[in-house]
């Protein structure tokens, strides 16, 4: 994608349901005169995936404007026909913070004991029952879509898709390792080393469900830590993922003999915390449609400066 294109991304102002792009200055006489040309110059250099291009075109959502063209990028969600709309409009509970929104996407602040999605058909309580019920409460007609997870005892941000391009846009930065991802975790015991990168691969623990475990022919992943806190028989770390295995903080920092504070599926005690002592501290995304750098932070939470304060008194 050229300069001039991302310009006119930039400068694209949203009308409803449609997105009215403009022409790059270059291109602003040859306005298209039909869908068909629209595609096509769409096609060459708006960067925008070929796949999603053409999949709009096929139901109608490119109109060719003066100077402009119009893109389907919004079209209103039945949210009534969401397998989780019930239970969204029944609850009562407050939503999670929101530490980031626009027309595209959508952050919450997950907190420790939420499970994003359903764990069993029916489930009341998780984060993407909350996402609706935002939807719901601010009149907004788009069906959000979870991008990535936390295990359900593990908080922090989680950031949500508002529409199919960004959808498309994101899970793609998810997959290419572009998203950024960083964590504080309290571990057991002092950690001697004042940063290191784990690269033990990860698998399945065939002997008890739902743990992981590192094996030799296990799933590439790469974790990096850097302490930033020493008490008398713990660690305070900050972890960046450079993969997203299931549990990969969880294990690599059990596999290095230092288990989270109340991890107890991986080593750790619970006597001053009945869950994992992690969380989500940054995300940064590349946004979708405008490109620009995405930094969001969460602020700790009561609990992990409580159990901090309480470790580093000892």
């Amino acid at each position: 994608m050229t300069n001039d294109w991302l310009t006119a991304r930039r400068r694209a102002k949203r009308m409803g349901e449609w997105l009215e792009l403009p022409l790059p200055f270059a291109l602003s006489e040859q306005s298209p005169r039909s869908a068909h040309n629209a595609r096509l110059l769409l096609l060459e250099a708006s960067g925008l995936p070929a796949k999603w291009i053409n999949r709009l075109f096929s139901t109608g959502g490119i109109q060719p404007g003066d100077g402009a063209i119009r893109l389907h990028v919004f079209p209103a969600a039945e949210l009534s026909s969401e397998p989780l709309y019930r239970l969204a409009r029944q609850s009562v509970a407050g939503s999670p913070e929101v530490l980031f929104e626009d027309d595209y996407c959508l952050v919450l602040n997950k907190p420790a004991g939420m499970n994003v999605h359903p764990a069993r058909p029916g489930e009341a309580g998780t984060l993407d029952e909350a996402a609706l019920r935002h939807m719901l409460a601010t009149n907004q007609q788009a069906a959000v879509r979870h991008v990535h997870r936390l295990d359900q005892e593990t908080s922090g941000p989680v950031l949500y898709a508002k529409n199919d391009l960004a959808q498309w846009l994101l899970d793609e930065a998810l997959r290419n390792k572009s998203m950024g991802r960083e964590y504080v975790a309290v571990a057991q015991g002092r950690i001697r080393a004042d940063q290191g990168t784990l690269t033990w691969p990860i698998g399945r623990d065939r002997h008890q469900a739902g743990r992981r475990r590192v094996a030799p022919g296990g799933d590439p992943a790469v974790t990096h830590y850097e302490v930033i806190g020493r008490a008398r028989d713990a660690t305070l770390v900050r972890v960046r993922l450079e993969t997203g295995r299931t549990h990969q903080i969880r294990v690599h920092l059990s596999h290095l003999g230092h288990p989270l504070v109340g991890d107890r599926l991986y080593g750790g005690a619970s006597a001053l915390l009945s869950h994992q002592a992690l969380h989500g501290e940054r995300l940064v995304f590349e946004h979708p449609w405008t490109q620009e750098r995405v930094c969001v932070d969460a602020v700790r939470p009561p609990w992990l400066s409580e159990l901090w304060t309480a470790l580093d008194g000892r």
